[in-house]
């Protein structure tokens, strides 16, 4: 990463640092003028037809250098500083103490703790069998019973006086929660290019690559509501 010449002031130690856990990456448009309120005025927005790529990144981690902790990063938009073109993350919400520290200091980021709750609900599901019409008309019963997973994920600020929700993002997913490592797809390994930094933590431009090695799990975005 772009600040390995710089000794972590935290236990992560020297980069790189190795995070394992599951996450979901979602990219959609932006307003031009509502990402450029969160990027450095003397960099470039890649943008067209007044939009940017955004999204965000909602991430489990069960093996870190902070331990097991969440993380929400909302990516603002794309930035282009020549030779590259990188996201600029807006927001970074963790769990964690000890990353939010790391986050700030040795990546540059704009880190913040917050409280992260989820919740799991079963949604029953009826369908029909192909024969269902000739069977039905004798009376043997082809309805298929199946059932997926509602997973709903709340982020609140608690830093604030009054703890304030910052978004929701509901996923479903064909496969319940259990049997998750039972239908992971092929394996993908992909890089992504990042800035960050120009903060009151870290007043350098940072400018870096994350490693994804990844297996491929389906989910759907019912809807994610930013606040």
């Amino acid at each position: 990463m772009g600040s390995g010449e710089t000794k972590s002031s935290t236990g992560y130690g020297r980069p790189p640092w190795i995070f394992k856990g599951r996450a979901l990456y979602q990219l959609h448009l932006v307003k031009a003028e509502t990402a450029r309120a969160f990027i450095p005025k003397e960099l470039r927005l890649v943008e067209a037809f007044g939009y940017t790529v955004g999204g965000f990144f909602l991430a489990n981690y069960d093996d870190s250098p902070a331990g097991v902790f969440d993380e929400l990063v909302v990516i603002a938009g794309i930035v282009w500083n020549p030779p590259t073109s990188c996201a600029w993350a807006a927001r970074v919400l963790v769990n964690s103490e000890e990353a939010c520290r790391h986050g700030r200091k040795d990546v540059g980021l704009p880190s913040q703790v917050a409280r992260f709750s989820k919740r799991i609900t079963p949604i029953p599901r009826q369908t029909k069998g192909k024969f269902g019409g000739f069977l039905n008309m004798i009376g043997v019963d082809t309805t298929i019973r199946e059932s997926k997973d509602c997973v709903d994920v709340q982020v609140t600020d608690i830093m604030e006086p009054a703890s304030s929700d910052i978004c929701n993002i509901k996923l479903i997913t064909d496969v319940p929660e259990e049997k998750l490592n039972k239908w992971m797809g092929p394996s993908i390994t992909m890089s992504l290019p990042s800035f960050s930094g120009q903060t009151e933590y870290n007043l350098n431009l940072l400018k870096y690559s994350c490693r994804i090695d990844c297996r491929y799990f389906r989910y759907f975005l019912s809807h994610a509501l930013f606040f």
